[in-house]
Parts: C-alpha cells; structure tokens; sequence
C-alpha cells in the first residue's frame, strides 16, 4: 500500500471515529437534554396521553381531565370550582409551564415520579398510574373567605395555630384555571388575563407583599416585651404624644385625635392603634432588635415554601432612626403577605410557637397508598415565650371587646386581633391598604384558627377604609366557618 491510501485510509477511520463519538454522545447525552426540553412536543403528548392525578380537598377531587376531540392531545386538565381554588391549585395547560401545585406535583400528577413505578413498569419503560395530591384546605373556610371578600381586591390566610394546616388561601379576583388547559384557547385567555390591570393571576396571599399598617405593630410589641423594654402590656410607656421623628420635624399623627395615647400601656396602644407609642417603641428598640423580631416571625425569609413558594415578607436593613420609627407601624419599606401576617397570630395564639404553615397533608400514588406525609407540627419554633404571648393574646382580645377591631367579635369564641390600615402612594394619594390579623378559640370546642385579610381596593369611600371596617368582616366569616 503506498503512503496516499495508507494516509487516506487512517483519515477515513478517524472521520468514523469521530462520527461513533458524536452519535454516542448524542444518544446518551444530548439525547437526554433533549427529550427533557419543555418545548419536545412528544412530553406534551405523553403528559396528556391519559388522564391526570388529581388535587384533592376533604376528600373531593377539585380537579379531573377530559377527553379531547381532533388533537394529538389526548387529555386536557379540568377544575371544579375553579375560581375559588385558583390559588391553591394553579394551573395545569398544554400551552404553558404549571404552577403551584399543579407545578411543584406536576410529576406525581403525570405518572412520572418513580415513587410510583412498579417493578413491571421499571422492567417495560411504560408511565406509571398518576398520584394524587391531598390538601388541608377547609372547604368551608375557603368558600367563607371567597365570598366575604366579594367584588374587593384582596387576600386572605387561614391557618390552625397547632398544626399549621393552612385552611384557606384566597385571593381576588380571581381566574378560572379552565381557561388555560386547552393548547388552542390558552393564548387569547392567557394574553386577555396578563393584560387586566387587576390581575388575577397573582396569588395576593403568597405573593403580594404590602405594607402591613398597624398589624405589624404586634411584632415591635413582642420585641418590647422580649427585650424588658417593659414587664408587661399595662406598665405605661414613655410616649410623648404628638411624637416627632427623630431628626425631622415631622409629627408622627394618630387616627383618633381624640384616644389616650400619650404614655399609653401596649395595652390601650393597640387598642387605639395609637401610632406615637409603637413610632417611639421601635426607636427605643433599635433597628437591629426590631428586624430580629420581625425575622423570628418569618419576615425576610426567601425560601418560605408551603409547599408553593411565598414571597419573602421584608423588614428593611440601614434605617436611621426616623424611618425605624416609621417601620415601627408597617410603614416605611415594610411589607408583609397575609400568609406572613396569619403566622404572625398563629405563632401568639400558640402559646408562643410558630408550627411551620403547610396546605398538603399527603401525596399518594394511584392505590392510594401514601407515599409522603406531611406531618402536622413536625417543624416548630418558638418565637417569643409563652409569658409574652399570653401578655399579647391579652391585649389582642381587648382590640376586639372594645377597640378598632370590634367587627370580628363572635359568640361563643374568643377573638384577639389588630387592624391595620396602610398608606399606600406617595403622600398617601391613593386608597389606603386594610388589614386585620387575628385568631379564634372556641370556648366550646377549643378549637383554634388564626386568620389574616388584606383588602387592597374596594368600593368603598376613602373615609370608610379601615381594618375594621372592610377586613374584620372577612376574618370574622372564615373563623366562624372554621370553628363551627
């Protein structure tokens, strides 16, 4: 063989080489990456190949699939009430990424968790019968708060204090989940919902941090009473009132005029709401004891998952003591979810403990055999002392029995709580924010929910915008409706 072919020939095989490496490279490798690839047509037409595992509440599945006519899509995903689920379930579509449960299950629910293969399955590659996804949604306190927030644009949280079970995540207006199934609707409905100025498809309770008023002045309360800033909620406070920030010349105001908020106890301050004694509270704390209140709460924490991931709630860093005094009540660059504010009440009506807030009890594969519990109480905290909570749930009780908060009074149940009313916009031009956190013991039962709503527009005249007035209602429908 001359030195042309014997070159020419060692050039062929290496071409060959090159080729069997590639092809291994992408059967193994890129083959994989590519299979995965959310925009494979062929993962849609398995996902839907057949019908859905489903979400369920007390027990009745608030999802299902139907068949689908002329499509390579066998199956679309359907929902029963689902307005009032929405943002529970979130969504599942042909056309777009699922969400919240929906999302975070979206394996169990298409057959594809190996939890739920079987050995024959393993052996044959075929998909596994989907799972199911059980909730701790309390029907009744979820269509409670849906209904009470009505035509307002809000949010509302429900949440068993001992358990940490989330009974209701409510937020509106709200969107039919339905409308976003079907691979050949889902775009006009999706561009019609992201264009409303309202948007629906945000989840307020989880994802919608806001200034939290006057609720956030029972976090710099458990702080003072924490720190020995004073023993107790009727030890008088030294509060000048009007109070001037610190370094400025601007007066700290109260809503009422007329309430006895000079050298209050925490008691009649938060009764009053008497925002002098929590302005002037906060700058004798100090920013730093303040923020370690707040964060002991849950406050700052971006990996809030229950299991749908909630926005971190914020209490800011570098304030100087004027915008601490503001941070004192809610304002300044606070914000809180309702989620955040119902752990707020949850962990004082506990005795002190925060349990972590869940709303999934269990996952099950087909049979419905578990395959993960969600244990209640398995991750708890204690926030402040139980001296501490009793000395708050005391003055809490006392906003509800004669203070700003006498709209969530219940018979039959003791209720402690705190308004909130936020300012919104500069120089407060737009229509402020009402809040109210609270909670409820049967003193027939014993049973016990925490509760927190936030009505961030309603129809309501701007002199009428209050915690009491738009919120308490909210909170005092869903403890009924979970303590009956």
């Amino acid at each position: 063989m001359n030195k042309t072919i014997r070159r020419a020939s060692v050039f062929a095989l290496l071409l060959v080489l090159a080729l069997l490496v590639r092809a291994t490279w992408v059967q193994f490798y890129d083959g994989k990456a590519l299979a995965d690839d959310n925009d494979n047509r062929r993962n849609v037409i398995e996902t839907y190949s057949q019908p859905l595992g489903n979400i369920i509440v007390a027990g009745d599945a608030i999802t299902g699939s139907a068949r689908t006519k002329g499509s390579d899509l066998a199956y679309k995903r359907t929902y029963k009430n689902g307005r009032l689920y929405a943002p529970v379930t979130g969504y599942a579509s042909q056309a777009y990424a699922p969400t919240q449960l929906e999302g975070i299950y979206q394996d169990l629910l298409n057959g594809t968790d190996n939890r739920l293969k079987s050995v024959m399955d393993t052996v044959t590659g075929e998909r596994a019968d989907p799972g199911d996804v059980l909730t701790t949604i309390d029907p009744a306190v979820q269509k409670a708060a849906y209904g009470a927030l009505g035509g307002n644009k809000g949010a509302a949280v429900a949440v068993d204090p001992k358990t940490g079970r989330i009974l209701a995540v409510v937020s509106t207006p709200s969107y039919d989940p339905a409308q976003l199934t079907d691979a050949n609707t889902a775009g006009v409905a999706w561009k019609k919902l992201n264009a409303d100025k309202d948007k629906p498809l945000t989840n307020r309770a989880l994802r919608q941090p806001l200034p939290p008023g006057s609720t956030f002045k029972l976090v710099v309360a458990a702080a003072a009473l924490e720190d020995g800033l004073y023993k107790n909620v009727d030890a008088p406070t030294v509060s000048p009132d009007p109070y001037t920030l610190p370094g400025t010349t601007r007066v700290l105001e109260n809503e009422n005029k007329s309430a006895p908020c000079k050298n209050a106890s925490i008691r009649v301050a938060l009764r009053y709401s008497c925002n002098n004694v929590f302005g002037k509270m906060a700058v004798d704390l100090g920013q730093d004891k303040v923020k370690a209140m707040a964060e002991k709460f849950g406050f700052n924490d971006d990996e809030q998952d229950v299991p749908v991931r909630a926005y971190a709630s914020v209490y800011p860093s570098n304030l100087d003591k004027a915008q601490t005094a503001l941070s004192g009540i809610g304002q300044f660059d606070v914000t809180a979810t309702p989620l955040q504010m119902a752990m707020v009440s949850a962990a004082i009506a506990n005795g002190g403990k925060l349990v972590s807030p869940h709303m999934v009890s269990q996952i099950t594969d087909s049979g419905g055999d578990v395959l993960k519990d969600y244990d209640d109480g398995a991750d708890t905290k204690e926030i402040v002392s139980s001296s501490t909570a009793e000395q708050l749930q005391s003055a809490m009780e006392t906003v509800v029995k004669d203070g700003t908060g006498t709209n969530a009074l219940i018979d039959g149940v003791t209720v402690g709580g705190k308004t909130g009313t936020a300012q919104h916009g500069e120089n407060n031009s737009k229509t402020p924010y009402a809040w109210f956190t609270s909670y409820g013991k049967s003193d027939r039962s014993g049973k016990e929910v925490a509760v927190a709503v936030m009505v961030e527009q309603s129809d309501a005249a701007r002199s009428e915008v209050s915690g009491n007035g738009l919120a308490a209602p909210v909170a005092k429908a869903m403890m009924q409706a979970a303590l009956k």
